[in-house]
Order: C-alpha cells, then structure tokens, then sequence
C-alpha cells in the first residue's frame, strides 16, 4: 500500500514527467483509459495555472500575445508546479523563468515588466498595515537614530529597472495604446506599495532608492544613509527621513540596541 505522500509524488511525475506504469492500475478510469483520464487531469492543471499566471500577468501576455504567452507558461508550469494551497501566490518564479527562456532572448525588457506586474499583483493581495507609531519614534533619543532598523508593509516592493518597464506597463493596461515606449527612456527605480484600497507605484532618485532599498533589506538607517550618499553625495538624510514617514511604507521599527537585550 502506498503512503499518500508517496502516490502524491508519482502521481505528479507522471503527469508532467515520466510516465509510471504502476501507477496506471491505480487509476479509475471511470469509463476512460487510465492514460486518458491522466490526459484530462493533466489539461486541467495546465489550463487553470495558465490563466492563473495570465491574470497575475496580464501586461506580459500582451506584450507577447496569448499563444507566445502559453506557451512560455506551459514550459513554466510543467518545470515549476504549485507548492502553496493559495493559487494568489503562484507565479513568484515566472520573471526568472523569463529571464533565462531562451524564446524570449530578443524582449531583454520582459523579465523586469514581469517583476514589476508580480510586485503590483502581491500588493494587491495585502490590505493597509498599521502605521508606525510616530509617538515612540520620537522618544528615540538622537544619539541612537543611527541604530533603528525599520520593519517594511508587507504589501512594499522597489525594483529598478534599467528599462522603462513603469512606462510600458502603463502603456499595456487594457484599454489604453499597445505602442512600447522608447526603451532608451530607462534606467527607473520603482516603489510599488498598497495605499488605502489602491496599489501605488512611485518613481524614486537613484539615491532614495539606494537609501530604502537598504532600509528593506534589514540594514541601519546608518547603514541606509551611507548606502545613498556612496550613490549621491549631495543626499539629504533629513529629508529622505521626511518623505518616508510620508509614504508609510514602514509598519514598525526596532534599536540594535534592543535586539541584542
């Protein structure tokens, strides 16, 4: 007798893999040849996580169109299936998949719009995340502002870019002109976070990316501010401080001095 895990994985290698002759005699026809049956099971998977990553990538399919678009996601799903209950959170791997599908070699462009789509479907996915607490931000005393790390809103991506993906994202949304803008137009550095009931994208100074891109990856906001003046001198750290609390792109914070308590 099979463990479950175990008729799980053959049942898996079998769709997209190698086939198991074994396993066939498991399988209940229900007035179909076994192979059949695993034929209609196997179409199914594929059509619904096709239109599972078309909806998350919608701006993609119609750089490419929807035959290319299928055909790019059939090598992906059958590469990488489902490890998560939620079909929402499928997907996360399809701008890499892209980036090394040899198909797409002549849209150098593609894997970074698919970056930017993924970061504006996941935050979509999250609602408004509580605010930092302003109040005990400025009890902090000045001699220990070095020291805070900030906890980013889960629904927070940044990416740059050097293409202009923000402008042909734009350009593709359904209902607007299909014309690819110029692709010299680019590097962009981007902010994708959920405002409200409204995903958000911003255009951040190559210095103010630097400057909460470090920030998001756990380092200091020392460490943050030195990040952003090695990409531009003149950076104010006053007002980057400034226009962050604006954003409320962070939901917390903590000292290193604490952490270590």
């Amino acid at each position: 007798m099979l463990a479950l895990r175990e008729l799980q994985a053959r049942f898996t290698d079998s769709l997209f893999a190698t086939e198991d002759p074994t396993l066939l005699d498991l399988v209940d026809g229900d007035g179909l040849d076994a192979r059949a049956r695993l034929a209609v099971y196997r179409h199914h998977v594929l059509t619904t996580l096709t239109a599972t990553l078309e909806a998350a990538y919608p701006v993609v399919c119609r750089l490419v169109d929807r035959r290319f678009f299928g055909y790019a996601a059939d090598a992906f799903i059958r590469r990488h299936l489902p490890t998560e209950p939620c079909l929402a959170e499928y997907g996360a791997g399809f701008p890499d998949f892209l980036a090394s599908f040899p198909a797409c070699g002549a849209l150098p462009y593609l894997p970074d719009v698919a970056r930017l789509e993924w970061a504006v479907h996941t935050a979509a996915q999250h609602s408004d995340a509580a605010s930092l607490d302003l109040a005990r931000l400025r009890r902090v005393d000045p001699r220990d502002m070095a020291q805070l790390r900030f906890v980013p809103d889960p629904s927070l991506a940044l990416l740059a870019s050097p293409w202009p993906v923000d402008r042909i994202w734009k350009a593709h949304q359904e209902g607007t002109s299909k014309e690819l803008p110029g692709l010299q137009d680019g590097p962009v550095c981007l902010q994708i976070h959920v405002v409200g009931e409204t995903v958000a994208m911003r255009v951040l100074e190559p210095a103010t990316f630097a400057f909460r891109d470090a920030l998001t990856r756990g380092l200091t906001l020392g460490e943050a501010a030195g990040s952003a003046l090695e990409r531009d001198p003149s950076f104010g750290l006053q007002q980057a401080i400034s226009e962050l609390l604006d954003d409320c792109i962070f939901s917390n914070f903590t000292l290193v001095t604490e952490e270590r308590a």
